[in-house]
């Protein structure tokens, strides 16, 4: 262990590169997720096709290929990208494949009495969407979504082969350079997990704080609905 303590800053740059990849790969991972997901559910069907091929695609190939395929397949068809872009690509629309089978199973699995509802309200789409179904659905999704960001984080590990400084990335160069097999992956692996169990108390905490059962959420949530209406409990 004592081999590899001068390098501690390295391992702590690489790991801010880590975090940095999940953050921005989980929020376009979320944007992939609800346009996909939602845009499955289309009665349209040039939204529905392209969704679902866009899903089952990413879903059923290896994250490692689409990752090679963005950052050494594109420049064949004229578009560069940087490997920290191209990171953050390949993270974002994979796990978002999964995610968007989230958001779908969290819509559909709504009871049918609330879109009815909705309707006899006359509320637009939009509005049924978005004052309706999704304060009801996104409660369900946030445990699903907390197993997709850790998922995710651990897949940033792939993205030291297309030369993106992570955490893996620096201890491959720290293990090269020290020999210390052991006590360099023994460290990452304790960094991994202790940024993985923190994104799993947030997921836990945030799953509170948008639980619905909680009156004074329920009772904004139909004055939103209904504005013009008094609501009792």
């Amino acid at each position: 262990m004592s081999q590899i303590l001068p390098y501690f800053p390295l391992l702590g740059e690489g790991l801010l590169i880590t975090i940095a990849l999940t953050i921005a790969g989980m929020v376009l991972a979320v944007v992939v997720a609800f346009a996909a997901g939602i845009a499955r559910m289309s009665h349209r069907r040039w939204l529905s096709w392209p969704a679902s091929v866009f899903i089952e695609v990413f879903r059923g190939t290896s994250m490692l290929v689409q990752l090679f395929w963005l950052f050494f397949a594109l420049p064949f068809f004229g578009v560069q990208l940087v490997p920290f872009a191209a990171a953050i690509l390949a993270l974002g629309l994979n796990e978002g494949a999964y995610g968007a089978e989230i958001v779908r199973g969290a819509i559909t699995a709504l009871p049918r009495g609330q879109r009815e509802g909705a309707v006899a309200l006359s509320l637009s789409p939009y509005q049924r969407m978005r004052f309706v179904i999704l304060p009801q659905a996104v409660p369900a999704m946030i445990p699903p979504f907390g197993n997709v960001m850790v998922d995710l984080l651990k897949n940033t590990s792939l993205v030291s082969l297309v030369t993106v400084a992570d955490l893996t990335f620096t201890a491959q160069m720290v293990r090269n350079t020290t020999g210390a097999t052991a006590a360099v992956f023994g460290t990452i692996l304790v960094l991994y997990f202790v940024v993985a169990y923190v994104l799993s108390l947030g997921s836990s905490w945030l799953e509170r704080r948008v639980d619905p059962t909680r009156p004074a959420r329920a009772q904004s949530f139909w004055q939103r609905v209904l504005p013009d209406r008094r609501v009792t409990s």
